[in-house]
């Protein structure tokens, strides 16, 4: 067998963002349900061709998702909340669609970070009589599927002890005491898959990169005895990824499973004790390619490391940390990237070429391989050199670095007294979090300018019109904090990125963020800097139609760098601290051109927290560090606002605190304000926007509902501290979703003022 090459997951969405087209046509009823199925089908077809034609040995089934690969697993083993009307039957596209995005009268599921990664998944609810029957034949079908065209795939399937850790027991129960009743039904698919002709199964299981308990350990063993006893003719490959197995690599090694898949770009640490304690009939799959990341890998390196494993084993198999759905498909679609960076690059296809170099070199020699390990080395040689990457000028600045960069000048309750004297808000005070809807004509307008068919001075013109009429119906619904609806940015990461030194983007790496919602991340490749202000025109424009505050509204460098595919050759703190200068520069010229309150949002400051707790403290210091150096330099009376996205924030509420922030925005809706308990046990001292609608469902909220949320909030904070707002912005709605339902929250306000 010698070494072959296996990938855990592909992209789903398509080269040309097709699933994303028909998944928007079916959801608006342009398209029919078999319009969409198609699609789904041929992207399928294409996908295991690409990865076959790539150099992949061991291709996978059951990656592909219409929506989240979580979702798809609640389907399958029915866990559907009573509030969506299943019958009881397959779970069909109405009751899977209407988990993940709400329907009439029902919120849509609860969504969270995907480990920590940018990918959102929706989290499994259980109820206390949880019954897990099979209510999908997708795994099985889509195996069926591969093997018509003549390819005999991997089937993948979310491992048992990972779905429920993931999950959520609205009674409040350990989810892990319904892993007895789920074990019958994961064996009944396993033996499913048998029956179709599967040979292997890989079976997620990243929960064994995390901080577990004994009984967590303890389940795995329970889990997977069951589950090759249940199926013995199936080998199932331990999937493992986004870390060092640690202190569980012995329950690991343990498990009576015929493969494991270990993350060697995100802890290469590992591999001498994994090679080390795995029996000798334990098939090894190496994670050396990074499946999260986009640089080029330097194959000489990893061969270097590799020989002594295949020697010493013989049968190994070589494959991406984890799935590619992190990266972009085809870096041969970007054509208009400088050259310089783009030879530094390989997204989804050409990682597995790489694979396919490593295998070709570590089965027949490196001479098989020559001309493709010497470009390999070309191109890290001239990265490594390369004056596009470093800048002095920065380096001096953090070199320079003290104490009072990150800190503000007074404590909050001065400055909260300076800040009710400045503007003069009522009690509830309402705000949105900062854009609005992305219109069909902002995004051709957009499109026209960039193909040059749109004139600047007209884009210009369009852009100022569509910011006057946002600012006048605010004024209108008497909103009491205003926006500009930044309808001349692109993405909140991306916007910045292009008037930032030391950033690129590709034109089409877009990746899945969640649903048919995709973004194409920056690439940090060198030292960051601003070198012009980048957004006080657009205020200053804005503020000037108004008498009432408007917010400056900024990305932090936390989200920027976590949103952004970050350069790999000095520590992410140091690329953090240089973003944050750079916004620090923007904050200081929106507050010299008059605005009294700055948004500077980190939405995904949790997101980039390590799965492991001991590794915590390194992290938040110098995210924490990063934000207040963007945020501290400013007077009391400016009001700094911050926003984060769905997160779970009892673990660091200590450092949200420390961050110093007048105000914090937060998406409370879908967990019915759940998430404010944290900050009423910590006694948090700011102000605090929970949000009262969710903006990720196209449902508009009533007054009473969200009334109803307040009343919840009121019962966690005082009165004094709540502001009224969405979960987050509003980009992506329509204005005939957005407009009733502001009024709506505007409502809400003046009952709970009254």
């Amino acid at each position: 067998m010698g070494v072959s090459v296996a990938t855990l997951g592909f992209p789903r969405i398509g080269p040309r963002r097709e699933l994303k087209t028909a998944l928007e046509s079916y959801w608006s009823g342009k398209a029919p349900r078999q319009t969409l199925l198609d699609t789904a089908a041929a992207l399928r077809a294409e996908n295991w061709k690409r990865q076959q034609e790539g150099g992949a040995d061991i291709v996978p089934s059951n990656d592909f998702s219409l929506y989240d690969h979580v979702l798809d697993n609640s389907a399958l083993f029915g866990v559907v909340p009573e509030a969506y009307g299943w019958d009881g039957g397959t779970v069909g596209l109405d009751t899977y669609f209407a988990m993940a995005r709400g329907a009439a009268g029902v919120t849509a599921g609860e969504m969270t970070k995907w480990f920590d990664t940018n990918y959102h998944y929706l989290v499994p609810e259980f109820s206390a009589g949880q019954a897990f029957r099979l209510a999908s034949t997708k795994i099985v079908d889509e195996f069926l599927e591969a093997k018509a065209q003549g390819l005999v795939t991997r089937p993948v399937l979310l491992g048992p002890v990972t779905y429920l850790l993931l999950g959520k027991a609205r009674d409040g129960a350990d989810p892990l005491t319904l892993l007895p009743k789920l074990l019958p039904a994961y064996a009944e698919v396993l033996g499913r898959l048998a029956d179709a002709g599967a040979e292997w199964v890989q079976i997620d299981e990243p929960a064994l990169v995390l901080d577990l308990t004994a009984e967590a350990r303890a389940a795995f063993g329970a889990a997977y005895t069951h589950l090759t006893r249940a199926a013995p003719s199936l080998k199932l490959m331990l999937a493992t990824y986004f870390g060092a197995l640690g202190d569980n690599l012995a329950t690991a090694l343990a498990l009576p499973v015929q493969g494991l898949h270990v993350d060697l770009a995100r802890a290469p640490e590992q591999l001498a004790a994994v090679v080390a304690g795995a029996r000798p009939d334990l098939l090894l799959s190496l994670g050396v390619i990074d499946g999260r990341n986009i640089w080029r890998a330097d194959l000489s390196a990893l061969l270097d490391r590799l020989e002594p494993v295949v020697k010493a084993r013989g049968n190994v198999v070589i494959a991406p940390s984890c799935s590619l759905i992190h990266v972009p498909i085809d870096l041969a679609r970007e054509t208009d990237l400088d050259p310089d960076v783009a030879s530094w690059l390989a997204f989804a296809v050409q990682k597995i070429e790489e694979l396919r170099i490593l295998a070709l070199a570590l089965n027949e020699g490196r001479d098989a391989a020559t001309e493709a390990l010497a470009a390999s080395d070309r191109a890290r040689d001239a990265r490594r050199i390369s004056p596009k990457i470093h800048d002095p000028a920065v380096r001096d600045r953090l070199a320079t670095q003290g104490e009072h960069d990150s800190r503000r000048a007074s404590p909050f309750g001065t400055r909260r007294e300076a800040q009710r004297a400045a503007l003069g808000l009522p009690a509830w005070p309402t705000t949105t979090i900062g854009s609005f809807p992305q219109t069909p004509e902002v995004r051709r307008a957009r499109a026209d300018h960039a193909k040059g068919a749109l004139s600047d001075e007209s884009y210009t013109a369009f852009l100022r019109e569509e910011t006057a009429r946002a600012v006048r119906w605010q004024e209108e619904v008497g909103l009491d904090a205003l926006v500009h609806g930044e309808f001349e940015r692109n993405d909140m990461v991306q916007y910045f990125g292009e008037q930032l030194a030391g950033f690129v983007f590709t034109k089409h790496g877009w990746v899945q963020s969640y649903g048919s919602r995709y973004v194409r991340p920056p690439i940090i490749f060198g030292d960051v800097s601003r070198p012009a202000a980048m957004t006080v025109e657009w205020w200053r424009y804005a503020q000037s139609l108004t008498e009432r505050p408007l917010k400056g509204m900024l990305t932090g460098p936390v989200t920027i760098l976590n949103w952004s595919f970050v350069r790999d050759d000095q520590p992410r703190s140091v690329t953090c601290r240089q973003i944050a200068f750079a916004i620090r520069d923007e904050v200081l010229d929106l507050e010299k051109a008059g605005a009294r309150m700055i948004q500077i949002d980190e939405a995904a400051l949790r997101e980039g927290l390590p799965l492991r707790r001991a590794e915590w403290r390194n992290y938040l210091d110098w995210a924490v560090e990063s934000f207040r150096i963007a945020a501290s330099g400013v007077a009391d009376a400016t009001q700094i606002h911050t926003h984060m996205c769905y997160s779970e924030f009892n673990d660091i509420i200590a450092a949200i605190g420390a961050m110093d922030a007048d105000v914090i925005s937060i998406e409370t809706a879908r967990s019915r304000m759940e998430l404010l308990d944290a900050f009423a046990e910590y006694a948090y001292p700011a102000e605090i926007g929970p949000g009262v609608y969710d903006i990720h469902s196209p449902r508009v909220p009533d007054v009473e509902e969200m009334v109803a949320l307040l009343r919840a909030a009121r019962k966690r904070l005082d009165d004094d501290q709540i502001w009224v707002n969405p979960d987050c912005g509003l980009k992506t709605r329509k204005w005939e979703e957005v407009r009733p339902a502001i009024v709506n929250m505007v409502s809400a306000a003046r009952m709970l003022r009254g």
